[in-house]
């Protein structure tokens, strides 16, 4: 510890030290009287300073005790700051616990005073009598302590002054023989998960059995926990995934992102009954685009499943409302990643990537498309910021248990139903539900003071949105573009008048959508295809050729229809599923090749044509056919009154003729 080589009266005072005289008079008198060295004071304020060198050695000593005590905590902190390689000792002080890192402390600050005051030249044993007094140890303690350390560098001192006890204690552990052990592990640290005290009482039939010595089950536990690390635990008991969770999740920062540049987009199944369109008790999936950076839940849309059609055309919302964002971020899944979205994607890593593939709607606006980790055969969706918009507080709050949806709600889980559960036996109306949802989505968006890195917890995710949004620079979609998107088509024919039907609109009172363009009136296309959006039938479509050439925009003239396209894809799903089903069923019944039937016909053999006992003859006598004439076949096993009796019929024949 360094001196300090002048000291001011006021500075003396503030020591309150015994030896000195506690008034501004009284130091200057003494100093006066003891001829203390003195200057003028350096700095503001002027007087003298005067020099530690010629004080007495009963105020240098007591001056060093005082310093020492007041700069404990600095003392202790600039020793600690050293390297921990200096000694093999600091690797000892890091294990130690904190009392006996105090009572290291201590002795440090006790050695440093001694030192202090030999260094100022005070006699050793004065010193250490005087040192010992004020700190409150024997003076053979501070002796022994003292030149334990005083040939080390003081910075090593605390680790030095460390306390054995316990140190080279034996810590004796529980035998166990090594074929039961294994066994224990074998049977603990498997994906079952059995408990700790079921294999135990497993082991303890095995040892009786075996002859093994095996110790109580807590030092067993002990002995698990020491030896095999809990992260190894986790590994063989609960799996990869769990191992993964283990590591603490990468922290992004968001703040070099601007509005609208980032999105992430993900399908949320609502915890509600509702009464479908078509009649149907359904638990329905919102598809959701949320910017990355402020948060804010830009376009949605719902349906029956998670489909590609829903993320296209919610995207298309989203286009034509803020712009085309460059960056976006989804699930890997069966809907999101379809060629017609994901198409020229090299790493889609769904279907097969062929190509030539047409390039999907995603990559042909520009924007670049981020996959989600696949972690242990599972999508990684905490990668997704929209993912807490689904968790605890989130639309399952805002939306599934909205006042107006009481009555329906599903619940989160099977194990946590309301009382009120009906089962999906009843559903609430279509437009309740999508009206809750508008609500709740609402809501999300401009709850005040959310905690965020942009937020602050001073602002909502709207707030800050409106602000960013005002100074981005966002690209805007050409009327072009935002047809592309509107993917669903249909081929049309035209009348004389330029009006076609859709079919997709279905019939109301024998009555379908009709649509009119002036240009289609002259046109030479009789057949042409129409694009547009399932959800606004009543609203404009766009006209192409059966090329893919773009004629116009044609405009509902009839508002008659109802349902949408989402009504025959779900048809065509059902009857597709039905038609599987058959198939299974089918097969399983493992019906024999019709050819191996054949192997169980019997040969085929000449048939003996059996012989007629009369032949008639057939003869002409010239143009006149002649009386057909009974023959008598010969034959050696005609019995003698067969011939008798057929020679009486021949006779009586005669005679009729002649009469």
């Amino acid at each position: 510890m360094s001196k300090q080589e002048y000291y001011t009266i006021q500075e003396l005072i503030e020591l309150n030290l015994n030896s000195l005289p506690s008034t501004v008079l009284g130091i200057r008198k003494k100093a006066n009287r003891e001829n203390w060295q003195s200057r003028p004071r350096q700095g503001k304020g002027g007087g003298l300073e005067y020099s530690f060198e010629s004080f007495n050695q009963d105020i240098q000593q007591a001056i060093i005790l005082k310093i020492a005590k007041a700069n404990k905590e600095r003392t202790v902190c600039t020793a600690e700051s050293k390297s921990f390689a200096l000694l093999p000792q600091w690797e000892r002080f890091e294990k130690a616990n904190n009392t006996q890192k105090d009572k290291a402390k201590l002795k440090f600050q006790a050695c440093v005073a001694l030192d202090d005051q030999v260094k100022a030249g005070l006699n050793l044993m004065q010193a250490i009598d005087d040192t010992a007094k004020a700190f409150n140890v024997s003076h053979g303690s501070l002796k022994n302590w003292y030149y334990k350390v005083r040939k080390f560098e003081r910075s090593d001192w605390l680790a030095i002054l460390l306390c054995k006890s316990g140190s080279n204690r034996k810590i004796n552990y529980a035998e166990i023989d090594v074929e039961a052990w294994e066994v224990l592990l074998a049977d603990y640290l498997r994906p079952e998960r059995p408990s700790f005290s079921a294999c135990y009482y497993r082991l303890t039939r095995s040892a009786k059995e075996m002859g093994w010595t095996i110790p109580a089950k807590p030092a067993l536990e002990r002995k698990l926990k020491r030896e095999v690390q809990k992260e190894v635990q986790v590994f063989l008991r609960d799996g990869e995934r769990a191992l993964f969770d283990l590591y603490p999740a990468m922290r992004r920062s968001v703040e070099d992102l601007q509005a609208m540049e980032w999105i992430n987009g993900d399908g949320y199944q609502h915890n509600v009954f509702v009464k479908w369109k078509n009649g149907e008790i359904v638990r329905p999936k919102t598809w959701l685009w949320q910017d990355v950076r402020t948060r804010k839940i830009l376009a949605w849309r719902c349906d029956l499943s998670e489909n590609s059609d829903t993320i296209r055309l919610s995207l298309m919302d989203l286009i034509n409302k803020y712009g085309i964002p460059k960056d976006c971020t989804i699930d890997n899944t069966r809907a999101a990643a379809n060629k017609w979205l994901t198409g020229g994607v090299k790493n889609r890593y769904r279907f097969k990537v062929k190509e030539d593939d047409p390039v999907g709607i995603i990559p042909l606006l520009g924007i670049t498309l981020h996959w989600t980790s696949v972690i242990a055969g599972k999508g990684h969706g905490q990668a997704k910021p929209i993912e807490r918009a689904f968790s605890h507080g989130g639309l399952g709050e805002v939306v599934d248990k909205h006042p107006s949806l009481a009555g329906y709600f599903a619940g989160e889980n099977v194990y946590n139903k309301p009382d009120n559960y009906n089962y999906g036996k009843d559903g609430v109306d279509f437009d309740v539900f999508i009206t809750a949802l508008e609500q709740g989505i609402q809501q999300w968006n401009e709850r005040p003071q959310r905690k965020g890195e942009i937020t602050q917890g001073l602002f909502s995710y709207s707030d800050v949105f409106a602000r960013d949004y005002a100074l981005a620079k966002v690209r805007k979609a050409t009327d072009e573009q935002i047809r592309q998107l509107m993917l669903m088509s249909e081929a049309v024919t035209i009348n004389k008048k330029g009006e076609f039907k859709l079919e997709a609109g279905g019939k109301l009172f024998g009555r379908t959508n009709v649509y009119w363009s002036q240009k289609l009136i002259s046109s030479e296309f009789k057949k042409v295809v129409v694009r547009f959006d399932p959800e606004k039938l009543h609203e404009n479509v766009e006209v192409y050729t059966l090329d893919g050439r773009y004629i116009c925009t044609a405009e509902c003239s009839i508002t008659a229809g109802f349902g949408d396209k989402s009504v025959a894809r779900e048809h065509s799903k059902h009857r597709k599923q039905f038609t599987k089903a058959v198939k299974q069923q089918a097969k399983a019944m493992d019906l024999m090749e019709a050819q191996e039937t054949a192997a169980y016909l019997p040969e085929t053999t000449e048939e003996d044509v059996p012989q007629p006992s009369i032949i008639e003859l057939y003869q002409t006598q010239g143009s006149v056919a002649l009386k057909q004439q009974v023959v008598i076949e010969e034959d050696e096993e005609i019995s003698e009154f067969e011939k008798a009796f057929q020679l009486g019929v021949d006779k009586t024949n005669k005679l009729k003729l002649k009469r």
